[in-house]
């Protein structure tokens, strides 16, 4: 746990009080009181957002190689290993638990390829592979597989691990696991 994520759950026991606070006011005839606070809780509010977004955009393209892992508190990913034939790419993924006494998972990630220029590539649906969000024992670890499809000499390419829609990482200033992190594939 980080200073930031330290800071996120003042941030949220915080606002909580304050809006209390702003709901006591109201109920008690002190309007004036209920607004000032809310309109002090509501700039607040705003900078720490606007603080968030800024550190998360301006923040440096990590970039890890084959073999290095992306964790998640205990929750890894690793790209162990890529295959190529012809315009398919299959990139071997290692899903691990570190934990040590509870099973889990990480729900809501996406994986894809880029190249030089930006452009996405999605992996191709199989259903017979196992999802990302697999539920691992404490210490476990399993492979999967997905596959890519890409045009004739795409160059240099990063997978990147993602999150689907708009996640809390979002909400705490500075580096969460899988942001603006690639692995470089050669």
């Amino acid at each position: 746990m980080s200073i930031f994520d330290l800071l996120f759950i003042c941030v949220v026991l915080g606002s909580l009080i304050t809006l209390v606070s702003v709901v006591i006011a109201a109920a008690t005839g002190k309007r004036r009181r209920a607004w000032v606070l809310l309109r002090a809780w509501g700039i607040f509010i705003v900078l720490y957002l606007g603080t968030s977004v800024a550190v998360r955009l301006t923040l440096p393209v990590r970039v890890l190689a084959v073999g290095d892992p992306q964790c998640s508190d205990d929750w890894c990913i690793t790209v162990a290993a890529v295959r190529t034939s012809g315009t398919e790419y299959n990139v071997d993924l290692r899903l691990t638990s570190r934990a040590r006494r509870v099973a889990q998972r990480e729900k809501g990630l996406v994986v894809y390829l880029t190249d030089e220029q930006g452009r996405r590539y999605n992996p191709i649906p199989d259903p017979s592979a196992i999802p990302l969000d697999v539920q691992l024992q404490a210490g476990e670890s399993v492979m999967t597989t997905r596959k890519f499809n890409l045009p004739e000499n795409p160059g240099p390419l990063d997978f990147v691990v993602g999150r689907d829609g708009f996640g809390m990482g979002w909400l705490i200033i500075g580096r969460s696991p899988f942001t603006r992190t690639v692995v470089r594939i050669d």
